[in-house]
C-alpha cells in the first residue's frame, strides 16, 4: 500500500484495524486469473474503531447501517489483474465511503419569501401560456 488513506482532515484509516482477505477473481486475466488471488475484500470494524471521533462514528454507523454486518463495513475490488492495484482501489474506495458517511449534514435550507414582482411576472406568463393554448382549440376553420 502507498500509505495512510486520509478520510478527512488529519483522520486516516489505521493500518492495524484493516482486515484484508484475498480470493480468486473473475474477469480479465486469462489463465493467470485461475492461479492468483487478485480479488481483494477489505473489512473495517466501524463499531469498534478508536480512530474516528465519536460523533463521526455515530454518524457513519447510522448512514451505513444497510452496508454493515455486525458493525463491520466491507469493500471489494477485483477490477485489476494485480492484487496490489486491487488493494489500492479497495482502500481508496473505503476511505471515500467513510468520508462521505462521516460528513456533517448540510445546513438546513431557510425558506425565503418570493418577491412580489417575480411572483406577479410568473402568474402573468402563466396566464399568457393558458391564453395561447386556449387559442389553439375550438377554432372552426
Amino acid at each position: 500500500m502507498s500509505g495512510p488513506y486520509v478520510i478527512r482532515g488529519s483522520v486516516s484509516l489505521p493500518e492495524a484495524e484493516l482486515m484484508w482477505r484475498f480470493s480468486r477473481s473473475s474477469g480479465p486475466g486469462g489463465q493467470h486469473v485461475n492461479t492468483t488471488d487478485s480479488q481483494v475484500e477489505l473489512r473495517f470494524d466501524l463499531a469498534a474503531t478508536e480512530a474516528l471521533p465519536e460523533v463521526w462514528k455515530a454518524r457513519a454507523l447510522e448512514r451505513l447501517a444497510g452496508r454493515l454486518v455486525g458493525g463491520v463495513v466491507s469493500v471489494r475490488a477485483s477490477e485489476h489483474r494485480s492484487q496490489w492495484r486491487n488493494r489500492e482501489t479497495a482502500a481508496v474506495r473505503l476511505a471515500a465511503l467513510l468520508a462521505e458517511a462521516t460528513a456533517p449534514p448540510p445546513a438546513p435550507r431557510r425558506k425565503k419569501r418570493i418577491p412580489r414582482g417575480i411572483n406577479e411576472r410568473r402568474l402573468r406568463e402563466k396566464k399568457q401560456r393558458g391564453e395561447t393554448k386556449r387559442g389553439r382549440s375550438g377554432r372552426d376553420w
